[in-house]
């Protein structure tokens, strides 16, 4: 038996490199723990779900039924299943034990990207090409409820203390609360979207073999910020950026003063070339 301290890695033991020979490509990218004491993570390179043991460091992979069906972000639902949603506009769900199925969506190329356990025993996701959030039962009953925006591309979704669900509209500057009953209400935020009317042009780079937002090449940063401030690793020493707002379940935002003044990290990350970026409509075919 390994000595060590109960719940936590035994010492000793190397993690699992996902880019060793035999699992280089597979881009893993959502991550949750599951209800049996596990990390899932969502390959999407590869199409597959991943299971890390913590304790042990034990890595297994379950394939799904297609190689280039992209899961994404993953969570827990309340069967004691995982649910994903998938590149390929479906929604995922994987047990335990391995066992995965598949959902259909009713709003074609919807591009399925957040998803959350909801308070009333379902799961609900954005459709970030669809302006619309889906809510989908245990059983697989999809209902689909628009939010009233064009082009918001609404993206990550949380349940919220208040019994609803919240998302954020990435390309509207603003946040969306909905209930379980699908009424909507559109918050938007206080800082107004940044003008980039001046930027440099764009190009496409790829990521485990699938597409990636453009991101900006060569130029220089924009008046006030340093080419290190576009990083999402903040260089030692550097001062902290302002506290990120809260927003009360009214949708009122409140927080210290200059908490409206949100960081952005737009920069790639210099972990094996792979940017570290929001999702984008490129995301999906």
């Amino acid at each position: 038996m390994t000595s060590g301290t109960p719940g936590l890695p035994a010492p000793g033991l190397p993690a699992p490199d996902l880019l060793a020979p035999g699992l280089d490509g597979t881009a893993p990218y959502g991550i949750t723990a599951g209800p049996d004491g596990a990390l899932w993570v969502t390959l999407t390179g590869s199409g597959e779900i991943a299971r890390f043991d913590p304790v042990t460091h034990g890595l297994e992979r379950h394939p799904l039924d297609a190689a280039d069906c992209g899961p994404m972000v993953i969570a827990p639902g309340p069967d004691g299943a995982l649910w994903f949603t998938r590149r390929d506009h479906r929604v995922g769900r994987i047990t335990t034990g391995g066992e995965a199925v598949s959902f259909a969506l009713p709003t074609p190329g919807s591009g399925p990207y957040g998803i959350a356990a909801g308070p009333d025993g379902a799961l609900w996701y954005t459709a970030m090409n669809a302006d619309r959030v889906g809510r989908i039962s245990t059983g697989g009953e999809v209902t689909e409820y628009p939010l009233g925006t064009t082009g918001g591309f609404p993206s990550a979704l949380a349940a919220g203390a208040d019994g609803a669900l919240w998302c954020t509209l990435n390309q509207a500057n603003a946040i969306a609360r909905i209930d379980t009953g699908g009424a909507v209400t559109v918050h938007p935020l206080p800082t107004p979207p940044p003008d980039r009317s001046g930027s440099p042009p764009a190009r496409t780079v790829r990521c485990g073999g699938w597409r990636s937002r453009p991101a900006v090449s060569g130029g220089s940063p924009p008046a006030g910020r340093s080419a290190a401030s576009r990083s999402p690793i903040r260089p030692p020493g550097r001062t902290p950026s302002p506290p990120i707002p809260r927003v009360t379940a009214a949708g009122s935002p409140s927080g210290a003063p200059g908490a409206s003044v949100m960081s952005r990290p737009t920069g790639p990350s210099a972990t094996r070339g792979c940017p570290l970026r929001a999702p984008s409509r490129t995301d999906w075919p």
